[in-house]
């Protein structure tokens, strides 16, 4: 199996890539990143998302699943410009892993929210270039690659060689998303908490937090708290794709599972909620996995991600962390001499793919 953290700029996407039991090649993306990670049009270049389509179509695969978490922009651009762009992308999904605003509105038996619409403008052809308008559900529907499922916590398939399980959201969190999200208004946790707290030192960050004023503030995104987050399990290995969800329920879904702080899941690559957000990770959800290898992606371009204090809660939990990230210049520049000096065991390293033995 290998795993790749796409540049996605400040958004995911991941293609996890394997063979099946039977010796079938197999690919599972997981979002799509900014529009500019399929093409940017700025400088007139293709993204890694399109170069990866490109190859898989090259070697006669498929993406075999899709997953896209929830509708941010940083997770479903890169998804929605392909699919714009390219007239037969379809030919190339097997099947779709999608929590649309229609899907949930019907199976809850709710009015529609009109602000989860998303729409496309498909080529007819790659001759003519006439685009069609339709709403990306009636896209999916049209070449049968989605079947309106509901994905949500507790859920679990064996598929393409993997086994998949849902630790979120739940059905408070699908029926927020229907009911409560505003576009207009955008969500709370787009309007705080954007300062860049690289400056601050790790010993000082950790410091703080155990004090008894320090009270952690989770993310109160409807959006992000809608993400479908997956723990993959592959050749007994343990993976854990968090998305942007809300750490309160993974951490339910974990402990629901069986684990604790004294039975903690073994993990073998851990990539952490919403690109580092302090608002996304807490350390009660640390100490619940088990790994050494902890990833974020992001290029730092928005709302300060990744937080500083993320990764002082990992390095508290675990001072022989390895974090890694997918851009160089997030990597070079959140950690001080001082925190290098304080916390000489913990490591960080530059990830675009992740092999994994069977």
């Amino acid at each position: 199996m290998i795993i790749k953290f796409l540049e996605a700029h400040k958004g995911d996407s991941i293609l996890i890539s394997h063979q099946d039991d039977e010796g079938t090649s197999r690919n599972i993306l997981i979002d799509g990143g900014m529009s500019s990670t399929y093409f940017n049009s700025s400088y007139n270049q293709y993204g890694q998302l399109h170069l990866e389509i490109e190859k898989i179509k090259k070697r006669k695969e498929k993406i075999d699943l899709l997953i896209l978490s929830h509708i941010d922009n940083d997770h479903i651009e890169g998804l929605l410009k392909w699919f714009s762009t390219d007239a037969k992308a379809y030919n190339l999904v097997g099947q779709v892993w999608f929590n649309s605003g229609k899907s949930i509105a019907q199976f809850f038996k709710k009015e529609e929210n009109n602000d989860l619409r998303l729409n496309l403008k498909v080529p007819n052809t790659t001759y003519t270039g006439v685009a069609e308008a339709i709403e990306f559900e009636d896209y999916l529907l049209k070449h049968k690659i989605w079947d309106k499922k509901i994905i949500r916590q507790g859920d679990e398939f064996a598929l393409f060689g993997v086994q998949l399980k849902i630790l979120s959201p739940d059905n408070s969190q699908l029926k927020k998303l229907v009911g409560e999200y505003n576009k207009k208004t955008g969500d709370p946790v787009y309007t705080s908490g954007k300062k860049e707290d690289w400056a601050k030192n790790l010993k000082d960050i950790i410091q703080k937090e155990t004090l008894d004023s320090f009270r952690f503030k989770q993310d109160t995104s409807v959006k992000n708290g809608s993400s479908i987050t997956v723990l993959l399990t592959y050749a007994e290995k343990n993976f854990l794709f968090l998305a942007d969800s809300h750490p309160d329920r993974v951490l339910k879904s974990l402990q629901e599972l069986g684990y604790s702080k004294e039975k903690p899941i073994p993990v073998e690559l851990f990539q952490i909620s919403h690109h580092g957000s302090k608002s996304n990770m807490h350390k009660e959800l640390l100490e619940v996995v088990k790994t050494n290898k902890y990833v974020i992606s992001t290029d730092s371009s928005s709302h300060g991600h990744p937080h500083k204090a993320t990764l002082a809660r990992i390095i508290s939990v675990n001072p022989q962390a390895v974090i890694y990230f997918n851009y160089e210049n997030v990597k070079k520049s959140i950690f001080t001499e001082q925190d290098l000096n304080d916390f000489p065991n913990f490591e960080t390293k530059l990830i675009s793919e992740y092999p994994v033995s069977k």
